[in-house]
């Protein structure tokens, strides 16, 4: 059910101590590992603000949210969107949670989420849909991968672990 790199890349894997610097949210607030210091964070990489699976993982999550704090989670999101972007997309869709705004697609590269996608024949860099597990103490301890995702149940699949 768990997707992990290969060792030889550099990507966070499980059992990985994650960065405290997580990036920026969409309000120009600095996001901190240790932000979530005794909770479990599910930090989730998708490709865009308001496209069609990607809206359908922030609905689950938003639906699922307030179980998923009462089972010990914070949730955030990260795109390469602007927090301008990641604003409206909050307020269309009501979402209860802060989206980092990784417009360098820094953290993304840290993760190893950021890279070579194909499309009707065509390379391009993306962002690999991608959810990380962190526990209570920093450091990750389950990987969802981008063919185990299930955009409309994301938030049960979190549950579930």
């Amino acid at each position: 059910m768990f997707y992990k790199e290969k060792k030889d890349t550099m990507a966070i894997q499980i059992g990985d101590k994650a960065p405290e610097i997580l990036g920026t949210d969409q309000n120009g607030k600095e996001i901190r590992l240790s932000d979530f210091k005794g909770r479990k964070l599910a930090l989730y990489f998708y490709p865009k603000d308001n496209t069609s699976g990607c809206t359908a993982e922030a609905c689950s999550l938003r639906d699922g949210y307030e179980e998923l704090r009462a089972a010990g989670y914070e949730v955030v999101g990260v795109s390469r969107d602007s927090a301008k972007s990641h604003q409206g997309f909050i307020a269309k869709h009501g979402l209860p949670f802060d989206l980092i705004a990784d417009t360098g697609t820094e953290l993304q590269q840290q993760f190893g989420v950021w890279a070579e996608k194909k499309m009707y024949g065509r390379s391009y860099m993306g962002t690999v849909r991608t959810t990380f597990i962190i526990n209570e103490d920093g450091v990750v301890s389950a990987i969802i991968g981008p063919k185990e995702i299930k955009t409309k149940a994301h938030a049960a699949q979190i549950l579930a672990l």
